[in-house]
């Protein structure tokens, strides 16, 4: 079988089944021209890292984890740019005359003979996945162009009506404008950093860039004042807005292509003091919408969670910070319960994912198109489930709690500090008590915490005051972040905690009566609901992170 088509060898291997084969030899058949590796991972059968290893093995080529190598920098760029792009490759290692070249087609023997006589050496084939070679190419061949690039743009000191002009040049000449070059570097940098958010910021003699990672703000760089209007302008036609208007903040959206993926950015523009803001969102690509199993729930969370989303008319809210994954719990939970004979209908502000077979409505408050305006007209839809991207006021939350009462399933997001709360500010939004108890399912608080990079932490034992933070009566091994080439200040990448409370009888009884949040906060606890310090907490005990952030994500709640 090993010498058989690679499907088979899937099917032997026990990754998918004969049904999910034969599915994928359709789609290949109707998509003419496409690979059977292409077809399997967009229909996410197995993912692309799984097939390249089953892959590798088949045909008895080593397997590469780029992600995880550390390339060489003139290893890398003995291949030159255009042609690793072309050929969707990137050197991996040099030994004498033999150079180890990472492809995603170990068969192509043209591809070889090519880079053979571009690089006058042999070369060895290792296969690794598309995604993660143009990756790696980005990375390695844009390591230092960004200062050069900023030079350049700074020396042509284009100035806005320069660039207003660009409207009317060839795709070719706007592409290798100084400008738009560094307007494009400093997104994909920014990606490949794992921002979320990029800052531009006016001062009086320099233009700061920093974006955020794992909730801090870190400097990218520093630029000329004089390129700042520049700059702004290119990201203002970009995103749609008006660029003649710099007296009022302005809002936009626009996408680009990083490494082969399209991502998607919301562009705000705010007026300052020397000059105009933007801050531009990193959205998540549509095809990232995230399983339940994958929120980072512990196993007793998950179990109150899915038991929450069982129930079939009522109000299930997500709380939290801006920032702090609300968004991406709703829709996972959208994932979960969106069935084909369910009419599924959103109204967000903005669509941050395009989802498929989801009605999704986008607000546009100038075309009146409001939250509570669209509410009204959803009803009329037909839906079965209603995604709510906030409640932002009175008559938004009042018509999303109707609409719960007369048999729809309402999801929806509101601000607040811990699920308690959460009665509270609905009930001080001016929704009566009794509504709130009635159609009330779960309330489901989170925040993100970083976790500390594996290779660099350092343990520590806990003192008196860490202890009485973590509810514990005698010192423990904990870890502080320390900081290494491989992590941002110590950590790598983060992970939620929750707090759920489920609308018991009970819980129903004591809200229609009035309680304070402390109230239903000491009967929540009674009936198993573990609070976010508590989760922070295991958290810092296990290693996983550290107490600083147990007292920034939970010190107020």
């Amino acid at each position: 079988m090993r010498n058989g088509p690679i499907g088979q060898y899937l099917v032997q291997k026990g990754l998918i089944t004969e049904e999910q084969l034969q599915d994928v030899l359709q789609k290949q058949k109707e998509q003419k021209g496409r690979l059977f590796g292409d077809v399997i991972v967009d229909l996410k059968y197995v993912s692309d890292v799984q097939f390249a290893q089953v892959l590798a093995e088949r045909l008895n080529v080593p397997f590469v984890d780029l992600d995880a190598a550390e390339l060489i920098p003139d290893v890398v760029k003995r291949i030159p740019e255009a042609t690793a792009r072309k050929y969707t490759v990137v050197a991996v290692n040099k030994v004498g005359k033999r150079l180890t070249v990472a492809t995603n087609d170990p068969i192509n023997f043209y591809i070889f003979e090519d880079l053979r006589v571009i690089t006058g050496c042999s070369i060895v084939p290792v296969l690794s996945t598309k995604a993660a070679i143009n990756r790696s190419i980005g990375k390695m061949y844009s390591a230092g162009k960004t200062d050069a690039i900023a030079d350049e743009a700074t020396k042509e000191k284009e100035e806005e009506l320069d660039l207003e002009e660009l409207k009317d040049m060839s795709e070719e000449r706007i592409e290798n404008a100084p400008i738009v070059k560094l307007a494009t570097a400093i997104i994909e940098n920014s990606h490949r950093q794992h921002a979320t958010d990029i800052h531009i910021e006016p001062f009086k003699d320099i233009t700061k860039i920093r974006i955020r990672v794992n909730s801090d703000l870190i400097e990218l760089m520093t630029l000329s004042a004089a390129l700042h209007t520049s700059l702004v302008t290119r990201f203002k036609i970009l995103s749609g807005m008006n660029i003649a208007e710099k007296r009022v903040p302005q809002d936009g959206r626009m996408s680009q292509v990083v490494d082969g993926t399209t991502i998607d950015l919301r562009v705000s523009n705010l007026p300052m003091v020397y000059g105009e803001k933007i801050v531009l969102r990193i959205l998540a690509s549509d095809d990232s919408v995230r399983r339940i199993q994958d929120l980072g729930m512990t196993d007793y969370n998950y179990e109150r969670f899915c038991s929450i989303l069982k129930v079939p008319q009522g109000v299930v809210l997500v709380t939290g910070p801006t920032g702090s994954g609300k968004s991406t719990t709703l829709y996972a939970a959208l994932g979960e319960i969106a069935k084909p004979n369910l009419n599924v209908i959103t109204v967000e502000d903005p669509v941050e994912k395009k989802i498929a077979n989801i009605n999704q409505c986008q607000i546009n408050d100038k075309a009146g198109m409001t939250f509570a305006a669209a509410l009204r007209s959803i009803l009329r839809q037909d839906p079965d489930i209603i995604m709510i991207g906030e409640m932002r006021d009175t008559e938004t939350a009042e018509i999303g709690i109707r609409a719960a009462i007369t048999g729809h399933l309402v999801l929806s997001t509101l601000h607040t500090n811990d699920a308690a709360s959460t009665v509270t500010r609905l009930v001080d939004m001016g929704v009566d008590a009794y509504m709130v108890a009635t159609s009330l399912i779960g309330v489901v608080a989170q925040r993100l915490t970083k976790v500390l990079c594996p290779e660099c932490k350092r343990q520590v034992m806990s003192t008196p005051e860490d202890n009485e933070l973590m509810d514990i009566d005698h010192s423990i091994p904990i870890y502080q972040a320390v900081g290494c080439p491989k992590c941002t200040r110590g950590y790598t990448g983060r992970t939620a905690i929750h707090e759920i409370l489920l609308a018991t009888s009970e819980m129903k009884e004591i809200i229609s009566a009035g309680a304070k949040s402390e109230q239903i906060q000491e009967l929540a606890r009674e009936q198993g609901c573990r609070l976010l310090r508590d989760n922070v907490s295991k958290l810092v005990q296990e290693g996983v992170t550290s107490m600083d952030e147990l007292v920034r994500v939970t010190y107020a709640v």
